[in-house]
């Protein structure tokens, strides 16, 4: 992918389809590294499910015979030195505490890191498309932080749907604001 952004966006739709009601994406930026986890409360994976899921021909789809998604991710962390890692808990086994954590560090002084990209467009995409669902953003970068809770906002809305219009707009502003501040 060109942007890791693409890959959030990616990885967080796996994490929709499998049933998850709060996503949380989390990024953790220093001067040398940048790490991106998504974390969610979906169905989770079994053990056979997790071991085949970086392996571009392994697919749960039924549309098309490959799964590109994870396997690039994680290509794309070690090509710069850094690291993966895929853990998961599947709901039969752990009825309570079920979901998955997916976590890739990029060395990003590294000549094949690729940029991060438009996070806040990722965002405002996985809202609009998924309204009910309730994702948890947070980017330190350097000790500043940018940060978007739906839960919260859902809360103060009341009846407003998260992907009208107005309230997109607003989530847009209040995120492009926070970034102008750490940039």
């Amino acid at each position: 992918m060109k942007e890791l952004s693409l890959n959030i966006l990616d990885i967080t739709e796996n994490s929709v389809k499998a049933g998850a009601t709060l996503i949380e994406i989390l990024l953790d930026e220093d001067e040398r590294t940048l790490t991106i986890t998504v974390k969610d409360n979906g169905c989770g994976m079994t053990e056979e499910t997790v071991k085949a899921a970086t392996d571009p021909f392994y697919t749960t789809r039924t549309t098309r015979k490959v799964g590109m998604g994870i396997p690039l991710f994680k290509m794309e962390a070690e090509q710069t030195g850094g690291s993966f890692s895929l853990v998961s808990k599947c709901k039969e086994e752990h009825p309570v505490d079920h979901g998955t954590v997916i976590s890739a560090t990029f060395r990003k002084d590294h000549i094949d890191c690729i940029p991060l990209g438009d996070v806040v467009s990722s965002l405002l995409t996985l809202i609009q498309g998924h309204p009910d669902t309730d994702f948890r953003f947070c980017h330190d970068k350097n000790g500043q932080t940018v940060s978007l809770d739906t839960g919260e906002l859902r809360q103060t809305l009341s009846d407003v749907p998260l992907n009208c219009y107005e309230v997109i707009q607003w989530i847009k502003e209040y995120l492009s604001e926070q970034y102008s501040l750490i940039s």
